[in-house]
């Protein structure tokens, strides 16, 4: 357990390290590297090897989902075919900790020639890798996790780190949004909330359970039995919302009358019900029916008309909720 807390300890020291140096010079190369890859044309190329390559992955990844197109490329596969993968519009980053990396460095130098920004990062300034970089940004640590400071522990933590304030930074610098997250999430909770319509997921046609303002109470019940929604729509000779009944409604209709046979379903329904258009997200529906305390909800297009209805259900089978 000790050895743990002491883990913990040496990769979060190193961390605020890397942070107190973006306060100095560091800073200004930190922000030249968002720069250059904001500016990029092409896409951001991001190679590793060892656990830096693993480092270099998630980078690539995360970039590539908050909105900057990026892609990982092996240094020793590049050596064999897959530099044809890196254009001269593209931005590369590499990543060793050492700078010194035999595999990025035999790549490097076409890389420089083909003309791609050469961002680096490394633990070194001195080091070969970063004095071939357009901007080199600074990782070191004062010591590894590792008792033996050998297996690469606060050394990928603190490129992580960096990477993941990279990519935040053009996050923010591009106007990236909620709804830019959600097309590049789109099996994600947050995708479903922000890319799903009310036209996706509510009921239509013969689904819908309506009845005209002039039908009997019994028939109405009739209709919402027959719907399975616990709710029916009024409607006028147009098909649109004048009223709703639901069970709830019945439920307190029972407890002071006995004799349903001479009441018509105008009656009793609550008139003006609240509706939602077809186009709008699921998610207003959701918080609709919440500041309602309902859990059904009409669907009416742009004329009025009642195109669809919503249960709570609904929602929750569609996972947006």
């Amino acid at each position: 357990m000790q050895l743990g807390r002491e883990t913990l300890q040496i990769e979060a020291d190193a961390l605020l390290a890397l942070k107190d140096r973006l306060n100095g010079a560091a800073g200004v190369r930190f922000s030249e590297a968002v720069e250059l890859l904001r500016n990029c044309t092409g896409r951001v190329v991001i190679s590793g090897i060892g656990k830096s390559g693993h480092i270099a992955r998630k980078i690539a990844a995360t970039l590539a989902s908050t909105g900057t197109p990026a892609l990982f490329v092996h240094p020793a596969e590049a050596a064999h075919g897959d530099l044809g993968m890196v254009a001269q519009d593209d931005a590369f980053v590499a990543i060793s900790n050492s700078g010194e990396t035999a595999e990025l460095m035999a790549i490097v130098p076409i890389i420089k020639r083909m003309g791609a920004t050469l961002i680096a990062m490394t633990g070194h300034d001195n080091s070969s890798l970063a004095r071939l970089a357009t901007v080199h940004l600074n990782v070191a640590v004062d010591k590894e996790a590792c008792p033996l400071n050998l297996a690469p522990t606060a050394s990928t933590t603190a490129a992580l780190a960096l990477g993941d304030a990279l990519a935040v930074a053009l996050l923010d610098a591009r106007g990236f949004r909620e709804e830019d997250f959600a097309r590049s999430h789109p099996g994600g909770a947050l995708g479903r909330r922000l890319l799903t319509h009310v036209h996706d997921v509510m009921r239509s046609g013969e689904q819908i359970p309506a009845v005209l303002a002039s039908v009997s109470l019994s028939l109405a019940l009739a209709e919402m039995t027959r719907k399975g929604m616990a709710m029916t729509a009024v409607v006028d000779a147009d098909f649109r919302p004048i009223g709703v009944f639901t069970d709830g409604d019945l439920r307190r209709l029972i407890a002071h009358v006995q004799d349903f046979t001479r009441l018509s379903i105008a009656d009793v329904m609550h008139a003006d019900p609240r509706t939602i258009g077809p186009d709008q997200l699921a998610v207003d529906a959701v918080r609709i029916m919440e500041e309602s305390r309902i859990n059904q909800l009409l669907v009416a297009d742009a004329t009025g008309v009642l195109v669809g209805a919503l249960h709570i259900h609904d929602l929750t089978r569609a996972k947006v909720i």
